[in-house]
């Protein structure tokens, strides 16, 4: 008989590894604390680069892995058939979406345009309502500095306010911040997620 996860944690991150060896570290490091603790990892599906190293480490720990990927992407990204549970889907929307019903709440680590855009749809839909669940970015070796001096910068010129900021936590700690995601995160109506 299968235990339900402790927890469910909706991982944003690189389909490439990255220049610096840290964000490999990081992302490996995540896995095994989500798969020591009972939890279970949401991600999109790919075995490539941080995605793959974050899913390995999730399933190594004993966590259980679920990967949404569109049947258009299970070539391109690698799709991997090592999953707990490998969802294909049609579209980018459906990924999301699915992603964002099984997830108590959301981390970006390292990555590319594909990790921004998930990260600020996230964030976004946070601000519009559609569901309460905490968002996190790991700053790995600094890696997100630039982008947190812009969202300042955009707080400073009125474009948000500080608490669109409050929104979202970022930290460069993995055990600091993956415990305050897991502990604030709760159950989000299904039929506030219904709205996207």
């Amino acid at each position: 008989m299968t235990r339900e996860p402790a927890f469910s944690l909706c991982v944003y991150c690189g389909s490439r590894p990255g220049a610096d060896p840290t964000y490999a570290a990081a992302a490996r490091h995540v896995g095994e604390w989500i798969g020591q603790r009972g939890g279970q990892l949401v991600y999109g599906g790919g075995r490539n680069g941080l995605m793959g190293l974050v899913a390995q480490a999730t399933l190594a720990a004993g966590g259980r892995v679920v990967g949404v990927i569109p049947r258009a992407l299970v070539e391109r990204e690698w799709a991997n058939t090592d999953c707990s549970e490998l969802l294909v889907v049609e579209t980018m929307h459906e990924r999301k979406r699915e992603m964002a019903e099984r997830a108590d709440a959301f981390l970006a680590l390292p990555g590319g345009i594909g990790t921004f855009e998930e990260f600020f749809e996230v964030w976004t839909w946070r601000q519009l309502g559609y569901h309460d669940k905490p968002v996190g970015l790991l700053n790995v070796a600094g890696y997100y500095d630039g982008l947190m001096q812009f969202l300042a910068a955009s707080v400073d010129h009125q474009f948000m306010g500080p608490w669109q900021m409050d929104l979202m936590v970022s930290d460069s700690e993995i055990e600091r911040l993956l415990p305050a995601l897991v502990q604030a995160g709760g159950v989000t109506a299904a039929d506030r997620l219904d709205a996207i």
